[in-house]
């Protein structure tokens, strides 16, 4: 079970070990699979809430800890044609810094995740459209198919017509799994509205809870140590606090910048100084043989 040290910050009891055997080069760091992960918005009469979810703590990545829903990219929704609205495959694959298969299953990814883990659905009957309640039995059984993986999110949309909404979505940040960690993602952020007609459920086998929360709550709640978070998600809450509306950060997301965020670990002094760079509150300093400060 992971543990928290300042505020909600997960920090897994292994970390400080791993760190040293990779400092000391007897640890080889897994290569990153690619990831996407969403955050969810809707106007409220405090501002802008995110949908978040509370993993299961029996998870073995960041049990018990607060997410945005999110998951890994299916490389089978690289290639497939996909009815597509919104800036061009050209335009994606340079704002997120990849090649255009990689940009098409990176934003299938965000998209079929939310539709997963959240129940909502970025596509539509036609470009300018979004489906409504997607909550009957065929649309379940499809959601279900998706999750197993007997079916791929282009195949999905392909086999109901519909165009997945591109320009629904806002990429906002770019965080890779420090080189310690066993399991790792290079994960892009997303920021996206809530659709009219459409609503939230907690389909996700992998949480126990999910809620609707302003940033500034969700904050305020890691910072008193109620609300366990991993570092790009508190930080992403704390960048969204500075906007009012949902079209608010939508319309600031085209300017982020995406160069990804990396753990350093380097050893100084006889302790270990873990730091995310950009990102000081995150800075753990760990002595040679004892626990992070």
């Amino acid at each position: 079970m992971a543990n928290a040290q300042a505020g909600g910050q997960w920090y897994p009891p292994e970390w400080p070990g791993r760190i040293r055997a990779l400092a000391s080069g007897e640890l080889t760091p897994v290569a990153p699979k690619r990831a996407a992960t969403v955050m969810l918005l809707k106007d409220t009469g405090a501002g802008p809430a995110v949908h978040m979810l509370r993993r299961r703590t029996s998870m073995a990545f960041a049990g018990g800890a607060y997410a945005y829903p999110g998951g890994g990219v299916d490389p089978r929704d690289d290639e497939r044609h996909v009815r597509w609205a919104g800036p061009s495959l050209d335009w994606w694959a340079d704002r997120l810094g990849v090649d255009r298969a990689g940009a098409q299953a990176i934003v299938c990814a965000a998209v079929r995740e939310t539709y997963e883990e959240a129940g909502v659905l970025l596509a539509g009957p036609a470009p300018d459209a979004v489906v409504g309640d997607t909550t009957g039995a065929d649309w379940e059984a499809d959601r279900a198919a998706l999750v197993a993986r007997e079916l791929s999110f282009a195949e999905f949309l392909d086999r109901r017509g519909l165009v997945l909404r591109s320009d629904l979505l806002g990429a906002w940040t770019r965080w890779i799994t420090p080189e310690f960690e066993p399991r790792r993602y290079d994960t892009w952020f997303f920021v996206a509205a809530l659709p009219e007609g459409q609503r939230t459920r907690n389909a996700s086998t992998e949480a126990d809870r999910t809620v609707w929360i302003t940033p500034r709550e969700a904050a305020d709640g890691y910072d008193r140590g109620e609300l366990l978070m991993m570092p790009p998600t508190i930080a992403t809450l704390r960048q969204l606090t500075a906007y009012g509306t949902a079209a608010e950060a939508l319309d600031a997301a085209p300017a982020r910048d995406l160069t990804p965020v990396l753990a350093t670990a380097r050893l100084v002094d006889g302790e270990i100084v873990l730091a995310w760079p950009g990102h000081d509150e995150f800075t753990k300093h760990i002595p040679t043989g004892g626990a992070p400060a």
